[in-house]
């Protein structure tokens, strides 16, 4: 199996290599559930467990050539100019929603906007006046916080890159004991991550403090 990312620090997704010889960090174009997609081997062929696996595998179409890269390239632009639109028509609607980003799928066979809001958001003629402008399939995609925080990124508290945009592909469940358990300050401004719940970071050593912290406090 190969593991392929759409978006840096993304989940990693597998593919069945077939008879194409790929390694890590190469573009690959693979059909997914969305459409053809562009993609990065983010892990190298290998063998996984089948519980890893989401069938029926997928198999890569092929390597990435230059005029991919070319075509993703005017994607991307084409990407943030609706991103314009979409935020104009989301204005004219009176909509309670923030648009976080948009993207086409590689063969421009659908485009996608991701949001924020505060509930559920009645976006149907929204989608009608998109769909009359792009001439295309359109997905609005409604994300948390945390998501919102990973496609935007930013520096963190620690004076890093956020994990969450440079290296970590899946969140974990973190929890206000972890902060205890490591004897950290409590104060939501001192433990909270730009997006505004607990870091991620809390996770990496909660295992190594987890019953050490309880014993002392003991």
């Amino acid at each position: 199996m190969v593991g392929v990312r759409f978006r840096p620090a993304g989940k990693l997704y597998y593919f069945d290599p077939g008879s194409e010889i790929v390694n890590q960090g190469d573009w690959v174009i693979v059909e997914t559930a969305r459409g053809v997609e562009y993609g990065e081997v983010g892990l190298p062929p290998r063998e996984v467990s089948e519980n890893e696996v989401v069938l029926p595998l997928r198999p890569i179409m092929r390597v990435a050539t230059a005029e991919d890269e070319r075509q993703m390239e005017a994607n991307r632009k084409a990407a943030k100019e609706a991103q314009r639109v979409c935020l104009d028509l989301i204005r004219r609607h009176g909509l309670p929603m923030k648009l976080v980003d948009g993207e086409y799928t590689f063969d421009r066979n659908k485009l996608i906007f991701y949001f924020t809001a505060e509930g559920r958001v009645d976006f149907r003629e929204l989608v009608k006046d998109l769909a009359s402008v792009f001439r295309t399939r359109i997905e609005l995609r409604q994300i948390g916080v945390r998501d919102q925080a990973k496609m935007i990124g930013g520096i963190g508290p620690c004076g890093r890159v956020t994990c969450c945009s440079s290296w970590l592909g899946e969140f974990a469940p973190v929890s206000i004991r972890m902060a205890k358990d490591q004897q950290l300050s409590l104060n939501p401004s001192k433990i909270s991550g730009l997006c505004g719940r607990l870091m991620c970071c809390l996770k990496y050593e909660a295992d190594s403090y987890a019953g050490v912290g309880r014993t002392t406090s003991a």
